[in-house]
């Protein structure tokens, strides 16, 4: 069961990086750059103190170590090829600034558990922009089936982490993700009634 978890974790986050990719460059999506820049900001944070916090290695927390890589690809492509709605706005520095000073408390307390749950914190923050972003707009910016996956992903990685604070960090993965999934049909059940109406 462990193998499984690991490979459909490592599987699903690389379909999605690669079509996420994908979806950004033809500019078909327009992801917000601010949310994926804090999400890898976070997930670096929250895999060192996961790894810090006991004798864990990168596989058993595999949601978070997988997060690591599609996170970042996902940043430097929205980075390069995405639009200009999706570059910072003052809102998205002041949420960056939140993320930032999180970090450094644990980087001068070292209290491991405490800065891994403070991260978990982070985590839902970054889906801030891109929550208020839906929110106001007359289209949906993101992809249904990237969402999809990357719900399923941390339903896997339960078969397979160890420890309460991998646990921790794919329970909030799949309630922030699920979240924002409801605000995505939100948005276009609101498309429909205005074209209907």
């Amino acid at each position: 069961m462990r193998t499984f978890s690991i490979l459909a974790v490592c599987v699903t986050n690389l379909l999605i990086g690669l079509r996420y990719v994908y979806l950004i460059r033809k500019n078909r999506i327009s992801p917000a750059l601010a949310m994926w820049v804090f999400f890898t900001i976070a997930v670096i944070g929250s895999l060192a103190t996961y790894l810090l916090e006991g004798g864990y290695g990168l596989l058993d927390n595999v949601l978070n170590s997988a997060d690591l890589v599609l996170c970042g690809g996902v940043a430097l492509a929205i980075a390069v090829w995405g639009d200009r709605s999706s570059r910072f706005s003052r809102f998205d520095v002041g949420c960056l600034g939140g993320v930032l000073v999180i970090i450094a408390i644990w980087a001068l307390t070292r209290e491991h558990t405490m800065a891994h749950l403070a991260i978990q914190l982070i985590l839902v923050v970054a889906y801030f922009p891109v929550i208020k972003r839906l929110w106001r707009s007359d289209r949906n910016t993101e992809s249904f089936s990237m969402w999809i996956g990357l719900l399923l992903a941390p339903i896997f990685s339960l078969l397979s982490s160890k420890g309460t604070l991998a646990t921790v960090y794919a329970v909030r993965a799949i309630v922030s993700t699920a979240l924002l999934l409801l605000l995505m049909i939100r948005v276009e059940l609101r498309i429909r009634r205005t074209k209907s109406g």
